[in-house]
């Protein structure tokens, strides 16, 4: 009788260890599955961005992740992410996620705030409402409120410009910055940027030709609009400007003219443009502009700083258009130059 209450109590004992073994190999599994199951799918991409917006929350995560049908299974993400305390601990910014993540990479990124950063790179542009376009498609910063931010006095004089001479600050490179920089560090971010490229040597120089660092970039940005496909011209441009601004000439720049005019797919000037009454005109008023016409490349603005002294008070466009110009020292030479350009003008029935 003991023998068989042994037996029974030993089949008893292993069936619970058994079990116990089972639930926890069912438990491990699911554990298993829970943290290191492949829970990204991106739909034969390899690699997919995912953008976290400021001041989002979890639920937030949450419904992005589900709606862009991003994770595979909701509830396990979830449930890892509370463990992990995620929900806690929500990052903005630009992710690069990856085709079969699991639960426990994307949290441990998210969760860690580790993003990609993005690179801005702004060259050809003319005005305010480029750049803010721009900066808008790059970064999460809003393009009509920094829009606003240059347009404002207060903001502006923080940085020591105007709202004219605003652009100046924005030197044309290729910058990298997260993706969830607001509108004011990014002018942080350009104001550094701007004192690091005024080094002492350009304070110098521009001093040395009595000019403002403001009005470097705005003959700058006319020199870049004269010519931007041979940088070889541009410090005879510039020393060009440069006569004429010593002998107190207007300057007569079509560039500054299209720009007053606000059409740019102007490709000839009629004298009748010239009539307009705009800070911009230079056929109107001498000197320099209010505000630099387009953002002038280093390369313009070290043209500037280290022009090339000459006779040169004239320049017209070559016949050949090539891009390149003819220079003279008297009217006598430029009228000869300037007649033989709308003569190639007229051939070409190029009008307006």
């Amino acid at each position: 009788m003991a023998g068989k209450k042994t037996s029974f109590l030993k089949k008893v004992i292993i069936s619970i260890f058994l079990l116990i073994l089972i639930g926890g190999g069912i438990g491990g599994y699911w554990a298993y599955l829970l943290v290191f199951q492949p829970n990204v799918k991106l739909e034969g991409k390899n690699a997919e961005y995912f953008y976290i917006h400021t001041n989002a929350t979890f639920a937030d995560v949450l419904k992005d992740l589900s709606e862009q049908h991003i994770i595979v299974n909701q509830a396990s993400f979830e449930r890892l992410a509370e463990l992990k305390k995620y929900k806690m601990k929500v990052h903005p910014g630009r992710y690069r996620l990856h085709d079969r993540m699991s639960n426990n990479e994307l949290i441990n990124m998210l969760r860690a705030g580790i993003q990609e950063p993005v690179q801005i790179t702004f060259n050809n542009i003319r005005t305010k409402e480029q750049l803010a376009s721009r900066v808008g498609k790059r970064l999460e910063a809003d393009s009509f409120q920094f829009l606003d931010l240059l347009n404002n006095k207060d903001f502006t004089i923080k940085y020591g410009f105007t709202k004219a001479n605003i652009l100046s600050i924005f030197i044309p490179n290729t910058y990298e910055m997260y993706w969830n920089t607001s509108s004011e560090e990014f002018m942080n971010r350009m104001a550094k940027e701007y004192k690091s490229f005024w080094n002492d040597k350009r304070k110098t120089q521009a001093k040395e030709i009595n000019l403002s660092q403001s009005e470097v970039s705005v003959l700058a940005s006319i020199v870049q609009a004269e010519q931007s496909r041979f940088n070889d011209e541009k410090a005879v441009i510039a020393g060009l400007y440069i006569n004429r601004l010593k002998k107190g000439m207007a300057l007569q720049s079509d560039p500054t003219l299209i720009y007053a005019l606000g059409d740019f797919t102007i490709n000839r000037v009629l004298n009748g443009d010239k009539d307009i009454d705009s800070p911009y005109n230079t056929y109107k008023y001498a000197g320099l502009p209010p505000g630099p016409i387009c953002l002038p490349e280093i390369s313009s603005l070290d043209a500037v700083l280290n022009y090339r002294k000459s006779n040169y008070i004239y320049m017209c466009a070559k016949e050949d258009f090539s891009g390149r110009h003819n220079f003279a020292e008297t009217i006598e030479q430029h009228a000869i130059y300037a007649k033989r350009y709308r003569e190639a003008l007229d051939k070409h029935n190029i009008r307006r």
